[in-house]
Parts: C-alpha cells; structure tokens; sequence
C-alpha cells in the first residue's frame, strides 16, 4: 500500500519553480545622491563634502562648516 501511493505520488507533475524576477525601482522613489560639492575650508585647501552647510554659534560670532567631508572629517570649517 505504501509503494503504490509512494509510486502515484512520484508520477504526478510537479511545477518548475522559477525565481522571482527582479523589481525595476518605480520612478517614485527618490534618487540617491552620488555626488558632493567642493568647498573651500578656512586652512585655505579645497575639501569635498557630502553633507549640508551649517552654522554653529562660536564666542565671537557664527561659524559656517561644512559636514560629512571626504577624509574621515566630520565638519570642516568654511572660509567666508
């Protein structure tokens, strides 16, 4: 009785599996910036930053750095 229903279930047809396709990114995600923006830092060299332009409070006014620059720099200092 085993091998009978052993033996029916292997001659049934199976179903190839095929992968999943590949999703396509739909034109309402946003794009992803690749790209920075040279700035030119108070040492007086030229430094290439990912992130936004900020100004934070200091003891004798407001000072402009730049964040996220290329080097491992969190915040570089801007020259006006």
């Amino acid at each position: 009785m085993k091998v009978l229903a052993l033996a029916l279930a292997l001659s049934l047809p199976f179903p190839k599996l095929t992968p999943p396709a590949k999703l396509s990114p739909t034109p309402s995600q946003p794009a992803k910036r690749k790209g920075g923006q040279w700035y030119f830092a108070a040492n007086g060299h030229a430094v290439y930053c990912y992130g936004p332009v900020v100004t934070l409070p200091q003891v004798d006014g407001m000072m402009r750095v730049a964040t996220f620059c290329r080097g491992d720099l969190p915040m570089v200092p801007l020259k006006d």
